[in-house]
C-alpha cells in the first residue's frame, strides 16, 4: 500500500509561507520518491521555483521515510540543519509533515503535496485507491473487495443499476465495483451471502468526529 500523492499548486504554496523567506525543504523517500511528487528531483525543482520567487532555501534534503520517527541523532542533526529556516516545506503525505512538524516545534511546518488516497500500483504507473480506512471493514462479506472505495457511490447493499456492460456510470472507463463483487463472489460460491442486507454503516468509527487513538494492549 502506497499514500498517494499530488504536488500542489506552486501559487498556494508560496501563499502558505507567508512572510517566511528562509525556507527548509524535506523530500521523502518512499510512496513520494515512487509517486514522483517528493523524490530528490522534485525537492531540487522545488528549490529552484522557491529561489525564482525570491525564496532563500537554506537546507534540503530527502528523509528516507518522512512518515516514521526518525532515531535520536538524525532527528536532532535535523533540527540543526533547519534551525536558520523560518518555514519548512515537506514533500510528503500528510502523515510526514506530522512527523516533521513534531521535530520542528518553533517554525510553521507546511505540506507541498496533497494526500490523495492510500492505493496499490495496479499496473506500471497506475495507482487504485483500495482504502479509506473507514473503521468498520466489510470485506469478508464482499470478497475482498470494498464497495466504499471501488463502487463510486460507495453502495453497500448491491449495484445501482446504472451500470453498462460492467462499467461504472459514474465513469464508464472504470469496473463497476459491485460487478467486481458478484463475480468474486460467484468464483467463491458465496453469492448467498449478498442476499444478506448490510445495515447502516457505522460511521462513528470511521474519520468523522477528530482523531482516533488506539493503545495497544501491554
Amino acid at each position: 500500500m502506497k499514500s498517494i500523492t499530488a504536488t500542489k499548486p506552486l501559487e498556494e504554496i508560496v501563499d502558505s509561507l507567508g512572510k517566511a523567506r528562509k525556507v527548509a525543504l524535506f523530500g521523502c523517500g518512499t510512496c513520494p520518491a515512487m509517486m514522483g511528487t517528493g523524490g530528490l528531483e522534485q525537492v531540487l525543482e522545488m528549490r529552484s521555483n522557491l529561489e525564482g520567487k525570491g525564496f532563500q532555501v537554506i537546507h534540503d534534503e530527502v528523509i528516507p521515510v518522512a512518515c516514521e520517527m526518525l532515531p535520536y541523532e538524525a532527528k536532532e542533526e535535523l533540527v540543526k540543519r533547519a534551525r536558520a529556516a523560518e518555514a519548512a516545506l515537506v514533500l510528503s503525505c500528510s502523515l510526514g509533515v506530522r512527523q516533521v512538524c513534531s521535530y520542528l516545534e518553533s517554525i510553521p511546518v507546511l505540506p507541498a503535496l496533497n494526500t490523495l488516497f492510500i492505493g496499490v500500483e495496479e499496473e506500471g504507473g497506475t495507482f487504485v485507491e483500495e482504502c479509506r480506512q473507514c473503521g468498520d471493514c466489510v470485506l469478508a462479506r464482499t470478497g475482498g473487495i470494498c464497495p466504499v472505495t471501488r463502487c463510486a457511490k460507495s453502495l453497500f447493499n448491491g449495484p445501482c443499476g446504472g451500470s453498462v456492460q460492467g462499467k461504472c456510470e459514474v465513469d464508464p472507463s472504470i469496473p463497476c465495483g459491485w460487478q467486481m463483487i458478484y463475480d468474486r463472489m460467484k468464483a467463491l460460491g458465496r453469492l448467498d451471502m449478498l442476499m444478506e442486507i448490510e445495515p447502516v454503516k457505522d460511521w462513528s468509527v470511521s474519520w468523522h468526529g477528530g482523531p482516533r487513538t488506539i493503545k495497544l494492549p501491554e
